[in-house]
């Protein structure tokens, strides 16, 4: 069977029912019971796979943490464990500061940029996905560059568990916060509803001819499958879960686009071991990145070093 056929195979069965549910009340599977969420609320993740929340995060914050953004690129703060990371299409452009990095990576040791992490508006609905103890496991601040007419700003088509090595996936969320207003024509996100129900697929670098970003992996086969342009107001945020197959489209504006986000994990999620597995070769690829900047580290404890606890305790993770 190929991946559409798998595809189309479960968006027949959510049409049929939810009937993959296995907690207590044997109706929903990927949420927890938490006032926070109404039950439409709770019924409309099970079928999708994402809820989107609109206005949540201040915009005095977010204009805070660009801020923050721009004082990192520029060198006015020390970027201490922060990855900066640049397009492929800026690395030759001379740019400088904020038009250099098209994102930032591992914030969770930075002080004013950890509060997106922690923010009790944020962390409330996080709960209801991972239960009470929550690790903030992977931070990035997204700066989409605007196009150099080679589509090198988008982002195929992926599934982020690919990228973790814990488990089990419905304890792990997706926080994707707007900065700024989000369109399909600044690259806004692309989701394939229903598709949590399946499987993790094989990852490897498309096929693109201009190229793409580093361990910017994607999945094949699934261009049949309906899709969603999540356009977004700023401070909207966006919760979806790591099966989702999701990515993003080419900015063409002429102006950067900034979104800010979190994955969390439940501190009960136990490390697995990825070899042999189809992350196989992401593991390789990160463990030779370590290597390279100095730090050897096993994917695991690259992990590790990634995640700070947000709420409750620090149990497994």
């Amino acid at each position: 069977m190929s991946a559409v056929e798998r595809l189309q195979t479960l968006k027949g069965q959510l049409t049929n029912g939810k009937k993959a549910g296995n907690n207590n009340d044997n109706k929903f599977r990927f949420t927890l019971n938490d006032p926070t969420l109404t039950e439409e609320q709770r019924e409309s993740y099970e079928r999708n796979g994402f809820l989107l929340i609109r206005n949540l995060v201040p915009h005095d914050l977010l204009d805070t943490w660009s801020q923050r953004f721009r004082d990192i690129c520029d060198g006015k703060v020390d970027s201490g464990r922060i990855t900066l990371v640049k397009d492929i299409s800026l690395a030759k452009s001379g740019a400088t500061g904020e038009r250099l990095y098209n994102k930032i990576q591992d914030f969770m040791w930075d002080d004013v940029l950890f509060r997106f992490c922690a923010l009790p508006e944020v962390v409330k609905y996080v709960n209801c996905f991972t239960g009470p103890n929550a690790m903030a496991v992977h931070t990035m601040l997204i700066n989409k560059p605007p196009d150099a007419g080679t589509e090198t700003s988008r982002h195929p088509l992926h599934q982020d568990l690919h990228y973790f090595p814990f488990r089990p996936a419905d304890r792990i969320v997706c926080a994707w916060t707007a900065m700024e207003r989000v369109t399909k024509e600044n690259g806004c996100l692309v989701v394939l509803p229903g598709t949590h129900y399946g499987t993790l697929l094989p990852h490897e670098y498309p096929e693109w001819e201009n190229g793409v970003n580093k361990m910017y992996h994607g999945v094949k086969g699934v261009d049949g499958h309906d899709r969603i342009h999540v356009e977004m107001q700023k401070g909207d945020t966006l919760f979806f879960h790591p099966i989702l197959i999701h990515g993003s489209g080419a900015n063409r504006t002429k102006g950067f686009r900034k979104a800010i986000s979190t994955h969390y994990a439940a501190s009960e999620c136990n490390y697995i071991d990825v070899r042999g597995t189809s992350q196989e070769n992401i593991a390789k690829e990160v463990e030779e990145l370590a290597k390279k900047r100095g730090t050897p580290l096993d994917y695991v404890d690259v992990w590790r070093y990634r995640s700070r606890l947000v709420s409750g305790d620090a149990i497994n993770l």
